[in-house]
């Protein structure tokens, strides 16, 4: 043995400040826990996987793989397959907003999207806005760019556009980021006139707008909001980004931006560092997919069986809740916002929940400033009307 190969070896070199402070997902810490088998989870984000169309997105893989191997598994490029831009592009355009394919960039999810984003456009101290509450994983994506962190006062119809106002003239801000239909975590949608606020804010005041639009197709009832960046001045500053989780699959992670030239172009220069290009083989099964099958109606489909299971939840959450407690009511989507009455802390009692088999998510991990302890979010689209009945038994239970 030489001295050197005796001697103590160095410290390897210290993680990344970055990663260092980020924490991991809350959410999936619960899931975790909860993956038992008895448990009745209202904690997940996950569609219903009985409604997923297997047999239709296994004849789309059987027949890319069948008619075009070489292509289907071969390097592809990084703004994405023309068919599945087209494609998604007129999805857009046939619901009023126009969009041509060479505007979408195809991306692994839309998380993807939203990271590329920050690369594309956040520099270290740079001051985001954000809802309050917001999807738990924005904030995880902002935090690893540095910026910081601003939230938005706003409602029960979300983000008010005189606060968002006064808050980009006293930060400088750079960009918002919202889930204006069917937010995550609190199923709210934001109503057209404060849509066409936001995008004046954004027009006067130099701002750019994420507009993330995931549960949008998964509407139970009412009318289809128009997208903020369809509204007059959002059209060359806002960023919306799509996804065929909801509606198609989350396995098959595809998620898309649509945005104008320059930040698209920055976008894909960034996910070229990233993975190069999203799987050839799923953008082209979605393409052969889209071109043969009813989407819409299959989307249709599954919202009919998802409202059966928002109403369950509803009908029961009078008896669960303790009494003083408030709820939402969502169009769509897949998530309700609950407070607890004064005293109820939804972290504290998620232990004693867990305990008689049902779980939820605490709301305070979803904020972007001071939290409401009292808050909790409830998914009701994976169980059926009988679970979703014998959960809310068990979570008054757990709640008494």
């Amino acid at each position: 043995m030489t001295a050197a190969s005796s001697a103590t070896a160095a410290p390897t070199p210290p993680l990344a400040a970055r990663a260092a402070a980020i924490g991991g997902s809350p959410v999936r810490d619960i899931l975790a826990v909860t993956a038992r088998p008895e448990v009745i989870n209202f904690a997940g984000g996950l569609p219903a996987p009985e409604l997923f169309d297997a047999k239709g997105v296994a004849a789309a893989y059987q027949a890319v793989l069948a008619d075009a191997p070489g292509r289907a598994l071969q390097y592809s490029t990084t703004e994405g397959e023309p068919a599945l831009r087209g494609a998604v592009a007129e999805r857009y355009s046939t619901r009023g907003l126009a969009t041509g394919a060479d505007d979408i960039l195809v991306t692994t999810g839309s998380q993807q999207a939203l990271s590329l984003l920050a690369t594309a456009l956040v520099e270290p101290g740079d001051t985001v806005l954000v809802e309050n509450p917001c999807y738990l994983a924005a904030l995880q994506v902002f935090a690893f760019a540095g910026a910081h962190v601003v939230p938005v006062p706003g409602d029960a119809d979300g983000v008010d556009p005189e606060a968002l106002d006064a808050l980009v003239a006293r930060h400088r801000a750079k960009l918002l980021y919202t889930v204006p239909t069917f937010q995550n975590p609190t199923g709210r949608t934001l109503p057209l006139a404060r849509r066409t606020a936001v995008a004046e804010v954004a027009a006067r005041r130099g701002l750019w707008i994420v507009e993330d639009d995931p549960y949008g197709e998964l509407r139970f009832e009412g009318e289809r909001v128009p997208w903020i960046a369809s509204r007059p001045g959002a059209e060359d500053r806002t960023v919306v980004l799509g996804s065929f989780s909801k509606v198609m699959a989350p396995g098959l992670r595809l998620g898309w931006l649509r945005a104008p030239a320059a930040l698209r172009r920055a976008c894909a220069i960034a996910k070229q560092a990233a993975d190069l290009h999203t799987p050839t083989v799923n953008q082209l099964a979605a393409a052969w997919y889209l071109e043969r099958y009813d989407l819409d109606a299959h989307v249709g489909r599954v919202a009919g069986v998802y409202r059966e299971r928002r109403d369950a939840m509803l009908a029961g959450l009078g008896d669960a809740l303790p009494a003083g407690a408030q709820w939402n009511r969502p169009e769509g989507g897949m998530f309700l916002w609950v407070r607890l009455p004064e005293g109820y802390d939804a972290g504290e009692r998620l232990p004693g929940v867990v305990g008689h088999n049902v779980a939820y998510v605490p709301g305070a991990p979803f904020y972007g400033g001071a939290p409401d302890p009292r808050t909790l979010r409830l998914c009701f689209v994976t169980q059926t009307p009988e679970e979703i009945a014998e959960g809310l038994r068990r979570l008054r239970l757990g709640l008494a």
